[in-house]
């Protein structure tokens, strides 16, 4: 499923297309997403979308008078588009602006969602019990060290908490304890400070690089412009169970942690505490 830097990415693209231009109208095809599209979404219809943020992997784009949520789901994307363009399978929402330009939602596996709040975004319910986007000062090795105190769950599902730190999804979580040499079954409590610190400069790194690089391409995901992300070139664990490892050569593993692939290096990650 699109990540958090494949939700950046579309952030970026839609952003020079939709930012101050006016909704003209909103077409939806088909409202039984994730959640069935509210009929309030027609109250865009005459607004100017004044910002496009990004809340972990919702994009939020606001208006004076309310805002609309949108997640792309398990296989989502999002399109700019001329007005006109005709839809094609799963093309279930477009945005259309006053600029002559639409953003559409095609979404194969309905597990995106648009919805519609006149409240402040972040005290949606959706949105309110998050933890810290992972790229501000907000997230440190502090935050996940007081944090994991007392879990004793595997650290690779602790950061993948999404109320203890936001959009640290199974391919970049994968990539960030192998960075830090932190073997992703490890209890979180076991976990030391100085691994904390390791491992939160990497979940930075990790993600910034791939939001630079256009996000990770994998069989779903294309960005708005419709480019694929490149990151996946660069990826030194993800995907590669039974490859030797990129730094001392040892075959790497693969285990399944809650239902995921999770691949790591036995050499690079031993599962001791430091």
């Amino acid at each position: 499923m699109p990540e958090l830097p494949e939700v950046e990415v579309s952030r970026q693209g839609i952003t020079p297309y939709m930012l101050n231009e006016t909704v003209m109208r909103v077409v939806v095809r088909n409202p039984s997403l994730r959640w069935p599209v509210p009929s309030e979404i027609q109250q865009m219809v005459g607004l100017t979308i004044t910002a496009i943020r990004r809340r972990a992997k919702y994009l939020l784009l606001e208006t004076d008078w309310g805002t609309a949520i949108l997640h792309l789901g398990m296989s989502g994307n999002l399109k700019v588009l001329p007005h006109g363009t005709a839809p094609t399978k799963h093309d279930h929402v477009d945005i259309e602006l006053s600029n002559g330009k639409l953003l559409r939602l095609n979404d194969p596996r309905r597990f995106g969602c648009v919805l519609w709040t006149r409240e402040p975004a972040e005290q949606h319910a959706l949105l309110i019990k998050l933890g810290p986007e992972p790229l501000t000062a907000a997230f440190s090795d502090t935050h996940l060290y007081e944090r994991s105190r007392k879990r004793k769950i595997a650290v690779k599902q602790f950061i993948m908490d999404n109320h203890v730190v936001v959009g640290v999804g199974n391919i970049y979580a994968n990539e960030a304890l192998f960075s830090a040499g932190i073997h992703p079954e490890l209890p979180a409590n076991a976990v030391s400070a100085e691994q904390y610190t390791a491992l939160t400069a990497e979940i930075k790194q990790v993600l910034a690089r791939a939001i630079t690089q256009g996000g990770t391409t994998l069989k779903d995901f294309t960005g708005s412009d419709g480019k694929p992300g490149y990151f996946v070139q660069e990826l030194q664990v993800y995907g590669r169970a039974e490859q030797p490892c990129t730094t001392c050569g040892v075959l790497l593993q693969e285990v399944r942690m809650g239902g995921r692939s999770t691949v790591f290096c036995p050499l690079c990650q031993p599962r001791l505490t430091s």
